[in-house]
């Protein structure tokens, strides 16, 4: 099927954008360079991007599909698996994920928070006008659910099947991951290339601990 053109050199531009964003941050990236890498200019940009928080929104929102594709597919590979085997799997997968795409983790802990903040206080002073105008903002919203509902899914599954203990409660589980992967996700970043983070222990080490300590917490004996 083909890809639409306006569809086409949006998805040119959040590439551009995913370059920049991941060499500079967000609050250091500058929309000039971006248009430079798309091979646009500014004006072309901002007609497709009203600002740089709508652009990464856009980045976030890619970064959720991603995320939640790559649930789907392992899903899909472990067919026939009880639900302890696949919930492990699923968290396992989380962490390659952020492993593996650095920003997309940074776009998603960013948005959890903004969001979080906001629901603290109980408005959205935390909110800059950008991202409350930002249509990728919306989509965000709409989508940010998924991949804890796709997690608690086969949690639950894993109790109904009897490889998981009956009196766990799914959310939060689903959440304890999260948190659990958070964590090792900010001393990867805090490492930057070293395999050996902390007082010399490993990453790959620390994944393991976290996987087997996941599995012993949702195991039915």
């Amino acid at each position: 099927m083909k890809i639409p053109t306006r569809l086409k050199k949006e998805n040119t531009i959040i590439d551009a954008a995913e370059n920049v964003f991941g060499q500079y941050g967000f609050k250091n990236a500058r929309m000039e360079e971006v248009a430079k890498i798309a091979g646009i200019t500014k004006v072309t940009l901002y007609s497709y991007f009203q600002s740089k928080e709508n652009l990464y929104m856009a980045v976030t929102y890619r970064a959720l599909q991603s995320l939640a594709d790559s649930y789907n597919r392992l899903i899909k590979r472990l067919t026939g698996e009880n639900g302890l085997v696949v919930s492990v799997s699923l968290m396992e997968n989380f962490m390659n994920f952020c492993d593996d795409h650095y920003l997309y983790s940074e776009a998603l802990l960013d948005y959890f928070s903004v969001i979080r903040s906001s629901s603290a206080i109980g408005d959205d002073t935390k909110m800059t006008e950008a991202l409350k105008e930002s249509t990728y903002f919306s989509k965000v919203q709409e989508l940010h659910n998924l991949p804890f509902k796709i997690y608690a899914r086969e949690i639950q599954r894993g109790i109904d099947d009897g490889s998981i203990k009956p009196n766990i409660d799914p959310m939060f589980q689903t959440l304890h991951t999260w948190t659990s992967v958070v964590g090792y996700v900010k001393i990867n970043a805090a490492s930057g290339d070293a395999s050996m983070p902390l007082f010399s222990l490993s990453l790959a080490d620390l994944k393991g601990y976290i996987l087997e300590q996941k599995r012993e917490i949702l195991r039915n004996y």
